[in-house]
C-alpha cells in the first residue's frame, strides 16, 4: 500500500508540475531573464537596440496600425501588425504585434488580442522560436505590399498591463501548486482511512 500510494504521489506530481511548468512558470522565468523597458516611442527605437527585452511599455499614443497588418498561412495564420505613434508613416517598423488564426491572409483585418483597446499601449515579448519564421514570412508580406521596411522586427503579445501579466503566471503557477499539494492530502487521507478500514476488517475476519 504505501509503495503504491507514493508512486501515485510521484506520477501526479510529475505529470501535474510538467503542466504547471509549461503554463505559467516556463513564460515567468524567460520573461525573468530579460529586460523590461518604459516609455519606448516605436518611432524612435529600432528592434536592434532592444534585443534583449522582454517586456515594453511603450511610449503613451502608440497603437497598433491594423491597415498596415498582414496574415502568413501555413496551416495556422500568422497574423502581424505593426505597433506605431501618431498618424505619419514609420521609416521603419521593427515592433509588431503577433496572433494566430485571428486575421486572414489576404487583406489588413487585424483583430487579435486587444488590438482595439485603447488602453493597452504594452507588449510581451515572443517566446515560441517554432512561430518566429512564419511571423517574420508575414513582416515580408507587408513590406512588399505596403512598401515600408522592417529591419530587425521583434514580434509581442499586444496587452494592456504587462507587468502584472508576468506577475500573474507567477500567482497562477504558486496556486496551482497549492491547489494539487493540498488535494492530493486531502486524497492521501481518504485513502489511508479506508485502507486502515480494510486491513481491520481483514483482522477481525
Amino acid at each position: 500500500f504505501i509503495f503504491l500510494s507514493m508512486l501515485l504521489a510521484f506520477v501526479a506530481a510529475y505529470v501535474l508540475g510538467e503542466e504547471n511548468y509549461g503554463s505559467n512558470m516556463n513564460k515567468y522565468y524567460n520573461m525573468l531573464n530579460l529586460n523590461n523597458y518604459t516609455g519606448i516611442s516605436p518611432a524612435r527605437m529600432r528592434g536592434q537596440q532592444l534585443m534583449d527585452a522582454g517586456l515594453i511599455e511603450f511610449a503613451d499614443g502608440s497603437h497598433l496600425d491594423t491597415l498596415k497588418s498582414m496574415g502568413f498561412q501555413n496551416g495556422k495564420i500568422y497574423c502581424v501588425a505593426p505597433i506605431t505613434i501618431g498618424t505619419a508613416t514609420l521609416a521603419n517598423y521593427d515592433f509588431w504585434a503577433v496572433g494566430t488564426n485571428c486575421c486572414s491572409s489576404n487583406q489588413a483585418d487585424y483583430a487579435c488580442e486587444n488590438f482595439n483597446n485603447p488602453h493597452a499601449n504594452g507588449g510581451l515579448r515572443l517566446m515560441a522560436d517554432s512561430d518566429r519564421p512564419f511571423y517574420r514570412l508575414a513582416v515580408q508580406q507587408a513590406e512588399a505590399t505596403y512598401g515600408f521596411k522592417a529591419t530587425h522586427p521583434l514580434f509581442f503579445t499586444w496587452t494592456v498591463d504587462p507587468v502584472n501579466t508576468v506577475v500573474s503566471w507567477r500567482q497562477s503557477g504558486r496556486n496551482e501548486y497549492l491547489v494539487w499539494t493540498l488535494s492530493y492530502a486531502v486524497f492521501q487521507t481518504f485513502i489511508v482511512g479506508v485502507a486502515s478500514l480494510a486491513f481491520a476488517k481483514l483482522g477481525f475476519s
